[in-house]
Order: C-alpha cells, then structure tokens, then sequence
C-alpha cells in the first residue's frame, strides 16, 4: 500500500488554491486543437468538491445564456492550468444541488466577511 500512496502523491498537483463549496472561481484549461493550444476560462459556482488524492473532483456551475451549465473537473487534471478563486461565498452545506431550481437573484450567493 505505501507503493500506491507514494505514486498517487508524486501524481498530485501542489499549485491548486484552497477552495469550498459557494466560492467562485475561474478554471484555465487548456484546450488543444489540431497543433494550436489556447486557454479557455470558465467561471462559475462551485456547488460540490469531492476530496481524495487522485480522485479529487469539483463541480462548477455557471449560468451561460440563461442555461444553467455545469462541468466536473479533476483536480489533478494536466487540462487545468490555474484555478483562480475570485470570490468566496457563505453557505451552510457542502452540496449545493439546490441552486439548480433557482433563478436569477434567488440564486445568488452571499459573500463570505470577516467575523
């Protein structure tokens, strides 16, 4: 077993913020098309982090001509190129799944200040 944690932590990206569920961040990925790489953002809700070594995931939600899009990405993708937290929001749950029935401003987050 220590042969499977030594490889899963040499597999492990150290450049990822600290981030929760209600944050808002900017996820760089990168794209490649044919020969050509470009980076392209997507920004959203984080409505879900699932911890783990490897296996690490999060959800983000973003509302992208009034269709709410969600995406799941791997922590330690090599198709991330920076995670970016832009605000950080205050909930009381760690899932956020009930955004999906909210619109507009019923579905905004409040922003998490100092106590």
């Amino acid at each position: 077993m220590d042969i499977i944690k030594k490889i899963e932590r040499e597999n492990m990206r150290l450049d990822v913020p600290a981030f929760r569920s209600g944050d808002t961040v900017k996820v760089h990925l990168r794209i490649v098309e044919g020969e050509k790489q470009r980076i392209q953002i997507f920004q959203g809700n984080v409505i879900r982090v699932k911890r783990g070594t490897t296996c690490a995931t999060f959800t983000v939600r973003k509302i992208s001509d009034g269709v709410g899009v969600e995406r799941i990405f791997p922590l330690n993708s090599p198709f991330i190129d920076r995670v970016e937290v832009v605000t950080q929001g205050r909930v009381r749950r760690s899932r956020l799944y009930y955004l999906r029935a909210l619109k507009g401003k019923a579905a905004r987050i409040k922003p998490r200040g100092r106590f």
